[in-house]
């Protein structure tokens, strides 16, 4: 629609299509924050474990103001055009498990479990973006890691639970955005 309008119409009107973009203000239901929220709640000694359906889905997770600054980076172009946002990069739900946990000092041997009730019946096994034109003609990359993303939201969710949080993911965001308004949350 948004090409249909810009061709027929004349108007600067721009598509970005945004591939996992996350943040501790995610949604408490979507995976990444269920995760980090299951270990903050698992260290305040309010639940035992966190249970999830497929670990083998693989997603491309990128950190959501990166995404929201290449969205303006778009809209500054001279002429409108569509985009891909995203890492380039899959990492499965397992494999944020697993960083996760061993971040936060726990073992997914007795702090995780699987349940078929949270299978869905038309998963897609992997998404991967391929963001190379926003790389080229915006001149946009993404600096925070999936590494980098997972201890963000462990420090951030830690400290929604009154816990202190390890601070690694406070130091990334220092780092590598320094001055923004946040803390981690």
């Amino acid at each position: 629609m948004t090409r249909n309008h810009r061709d027929g119409y004349h108007i600067f009107a721009c598509n970005g299509i945004l591939f996992n973009h996350e943040s501790p203000r995610r949604g408490e239901t979507f995976v990444t924050r269920k995760i980090t929220r299951g270990i903050a709640r698992i260290l305040a000694g309010k639940d035992q474990y966190l249970s999830l359906g497929n670990l083998d889905a693989r997603r491309d997770w990128g950190f959501s103001p990166e995404y929201v600054e290449c969205m303006w980076r778009i809209l500054q172009q001279p002429k409108p055009d569509d985009f891909v946002i995203g890492t380039g990069e899959a990492h499965s739900v397992k494999e944020f498990v697993e960083d996760a946990f061993a971040y936060a000092g726990l073992d997914t041997g007795k702090n995780m479990r699987t349940d078929p009730r949270y299978l869905r019946p038309t998963e897609v096994d992997v998404l991967i973006a391929d963001a190379r034109k926003a790389g080229r003609d915006l001149g946009w990359k993404p600096s925070v890691t999936f590494r980098d993303l997972v201890r963000i939201m462990v420090d951030a969710d830690m400290r929604a639970e009154g816990l202190e949080a390890i601070g690694e993911g406070d130091r990334i965001l220092e780092k590598k955005m320094p001055g923004r308004w946040w803390k981690g949350d």
